[in-house]
Parts: C-alpha cells; structure tokens; sequence
C-alpha cells in the first residue's frame, strides 16, 4: 500500500514518490521523475523523466516540466507556469543534452510566469506573475516584468515578502537616515556638500568620512536598468561606494539580516565591510558608481556563491 495520495485520474508511472505526498486529478508523472515528500500537485500538472522534485514543494494547475528541471525543497509554483528546455527548439529534432534549469529552495514562481531553459532561480527568489525569466535570479530577488528585472528583495524567508527597510530618497519621517544598517557594520554616511556661484563640491578623507585607505578604485556607468552588478561578498576587503551621478539602488545581506537602499546623490556614501554580500540594480540611464577598495583587485577574495558565502559569515 502505497504511502501517498493519488487520486482515481491521475497515472503515476514512477516509483520514485515520497510519503504523504498528494497528486491529484489528471496529472501524469513520468516513470523517470523523482518526487520527495509531503509535495501537493494540483490537476493537470505534467512531469517529464528527468525531473527532481524536493519536499513540501506544491506545483499548481496546469504546470509541466520538462526534462533537465529540478526543483529543490520548499518552492511554489503557480499556475501555467511555463517552462522551457531547448534554447532553439525545431519540431522532431532534439539537442544531445537538454538545458539544465534549477528552482533554489524556498523560491516561487507566479502565475503564467515563463522560465526559460538553463536558468538558476535562486534560494527564496520571488517570480512575479507574468514574468519572463531570461536569465539567472539572484536569492531572495523579486523580479517582474518582460523580460523580468529585480525590482526589490524579500526581507526573509520566513516572511518572504518585499520590504524596503533604508530608502535616501524618501524624505518622510521613517525613511533611513545616515547611519549603520543594521547588517554586518554596513553604514550610510552623509559627505559633505561645499556649494557657491562655481558649482558644488563633496569629498571624503581617510579618517574623515572614508574610513579606510583606497588601493584601487573603478567607476560602474552605462547599465542597462535591468542589469545587476556586485552579487558577491569580499572575504578582506572593504569598500566605499558612492554614486555620483543618477543613481542605482543597493541591497546588503550579512547572511543574517538584509536591506536595501538608495544611492542617488554625491554626497552620500556606503561602507561595506568584510563578509557583507551586495547587489546593486536599478541603474538609472545617466548612473555613474564609484567604488573605493581597500585592497587591489584579489581573485581569491571573491565569494561568488551565495551558499558558499552563508557558510563563511556563519562561521566568521
């Protein structure tokens, strides 16, 4: 006696279902797909061979997955969905390998969002309804739009919702001030403004607003609006940034807590230490980032993963 529900019109061909999983009318899993425990999947829904699914995963109406998907434990996807595998598809004709796409723990894909094939959609990422996904998500991203772009990130896991927590731009009386985030020593710091008849000036010293020794400095400009530069933490060096012209919103994640804010004048600096992953994203078209480092450029200094990364910072 099998320790899953199936019901009377569903066909199940696979072994491979965990306990009190719950599969419902019409769907059709293939013998090939792999399906882990305490899943719920809605009418209608279509699984191909070589298809991984983790627990507590739900998969509304109307979904299928095609070979190459895997979805790991905790994801939500809404219904139609739609998936892709073959970047250039042709009727009877099929690659050697199918693109491999991969739905990170704890994301959720809105309804008749479109994933394209080879994409990573990371850890607890948000897909908007209607979303056209052409290119790997961050984690903890939300994103919306066609082609989709980050408009903002979810503030845990748990609450997995939006929540702008610093915004400079906002002048009410709750909006962030200049001062410590909150995340791993990160801070915003007000530089000052010299201005008369010529023009306006703003500047920073070491010890007098910049808060360590630059090594290296590169300028950031020309981004298009739904591209995302940084995604990576530092395992030594600290930074500076400062926009100083348009301006580009930022998020800081200390693998514990994450905020975001908006850099849209000269005079205002953010200071990101060690172990403090961050991301910058909507560039205005004139926005130009500089970054001060503390150190020269260091390949090995790099976190790029953000796993990897929550591993480090647990642990620093």
């Amino acid at each position: 006696m099998s320790d899953f529900f199936q019901h009377p019109n569903a066909l199940v061909e696979s072994a491979s279902i965990g306990p009190r999983t719950r599969i419902w009318a019409f769907v059709h899993i293939l013998p090939g797909a792999q399906i882990g425990a305490d899943c719920n999947l809605c009418d209608q829904v279509f699984l191909e061979n070589d298809v991984q699914i983790g627990d507590r995963v739900t998969i509304k109406s109307g979904v299928q997955l095609w070979d190459g998907i895997t979805v790991e434990d905790d994801v939500f996807i809404g219904p139609n969905a739609a998936f892709a595998n073959d970047i250039f598809p042709r009727s009877k004709q099929y690659p050697s390998a199918f693109l491999r796409t991969l739905i990170r723990r704890g994301a959720s894909i809105g309804a008749n969002a479109t994933i394209l094939p080879g994409i990573t959609i990371g850890a607890y990422a948000m897909i908007g309804a209607g979303a056209v996904v052409t290119a790997d998500v961050p984690p903890y991203a939300i994103v919306v739009g066609n082609p989709a772009r980050i408009t903002g990130y979810v503030e845990d896991e748990k609450k997995n919702r939006a929540h702008k927590i610093a915004s400079a731009a906002d002048s009410s009386p709750t909006a962030a001030q200049p001062g410590d985030l909150g995340v791993g020593g990160a801070k915003l710091l007000a530089l000052p403004l010299v201005k008369d008849l010529r023009g306006s000036l703003s500047f920073a010293e070491v010890g007098q607003f910049l808060p360590f020794a630059p090594q290296r400095y590169f300028l950031v400009f020309d981004v298009p609006a739904r591209e995302v530069r940084g995604e990576h933490a530092h395992r030594r060096c600290e930074q500076f940034l400062v926009c100083v012209k348009g301006q580009c919103s930022v998020m800081v994640d200390d693998g514990q807590r994450r905020v975001e804010t908006l850099l849209n004048r000269p005079t205002l600096g953010l200071y990101l230490p060690p172990l403090v992953w961050g991301a910058q994203y909507n560039y205005s078209p004139d926005a130009a980032l500089l970054v001060l480092a503390s150190r020269p450029y260091e390949a090995e200094d790099y976190i790029r993963d953000y796993d990897q990364f929550l591993r480090e910072a647990a642990h620093a």
